[in-house]
């Protein structure tokens, strides 16, 4: 697939980014921003309350707390130690924007994940001197060294940067601003060793350009990158990473702000560290 795809930077397997596919309608110029929903929709919707009542007056005819013939007990449901806080202090050290010096544990592997996805999920990743630092930051020296000639490429690309509304130089069009931000939902290890983790994250992505004359309005995608990381001069680094889509949710019928609003959003609210 062409850098200038409209899938935007989704082509570039390389850059370490998330992928965003451009929307066919306009919600700054008064375009709703999802289409309405069919009738098939709204039986699913009346079925699953349904279905919820029926189990909730089966329980309660039960009388008491033993379980039935073959259900699970308490000890056997699903636990939420995957999404619960673990209560550990965010990292007190960073390079540049970016948080490090991670625990050598599972919890501090996932933390890294987290908070080098949203780095490589930023706008900065456009500007070659921050997009250098990020680099050189999240990824093993050995991985940062491969692939940081394969970045400069793509985030340079004019046709790339032209197919997602930005300047050569990666600048936005006067009165409008670039929005690409990564918020991750949930972290996940599905492989661990002494020095080596695999991570899954969860996460949101926004992306696009928010103004009155934007073509590009800011949209949400959802995907899960895996990472795989090395423990190396004594932090968490990335060594390779996979991404898919989703998982994603059903969107609900919300009216889309306004460009104004959703320009004031991005640059009043701050980002977050992600502690595990």
């Amino acid at each position: 697939m062409s850098p200038g795809d409209e899938q935007g930077y989704s082509d570039y397997a390389e850059t370490g980014h998330t992928r965003t596919r451009l929307p066919d309608t306009d919600p700054y110029g008064g375009a709703p921003r999802r289409p309405n929903r069919s009738s098939s929709r709204s039986l699913v919707t009346v079925v699953g309350v349904v279905v919820l009542l029926i189990a909730a007056i089966a329980l309660a005819n039960r009388g008491d707390d033993s379980p039935a013939d073959g259900a699970p007990t308490k000890d056997d449901q699903p636990r939420a130690a995957t999404t619960a806080a673990s209560g550990s202090k965010p990292v007190e050290t960073k390079s540049g924007n970016i948080p490090t010096g991670f625990p050598h544990t599972d919890q501090g592997a996932q933390s890294a994940a987290a908070n080098y996805a949203v780095a490589l999920g930023s706008a900065d990743m456009f500007n070659t001197a921050w997009r250098h630092q990020i680099v050189g930051t999240v990824y093993t020296p050995d991985a940062a060294t491969a692939k940081q000639s394969a970045m400069d490429s793509a985030y340079s690309n004019e046709k790339f940067l032209a197919n997602i509304g930005l300047a050569k130089n990666g600048a936005a069009p006067t009165g409008q601003t670039f929005v690409s931000r990564v918020v991750p939902v949930g972290t996940k290890v599905t492989a661990s060793g002494a020095d080596s983790t695999t991570v899954e994250v969860w996460y949101t992505s926004l992306f696009g350009l928010s103004g009155e004359a934007s073509k590009n309005p800011v949209t949400e995608s959802w995907y899960t990158t895996t990472y795989t990381l090395k423990w190396v001069e004594g932090d968490w680094k990335i060594a390779d990473f996979q991404q898919k889509d989703g998982p994603v949710p059903v969107g609900r019928d919300q009216t889309a702000s306004t460009a104004d609003d959703m320009t004031k959003a991005v640059e009043e609210y701050g980002g977050f560290t992600y502690a595990r």
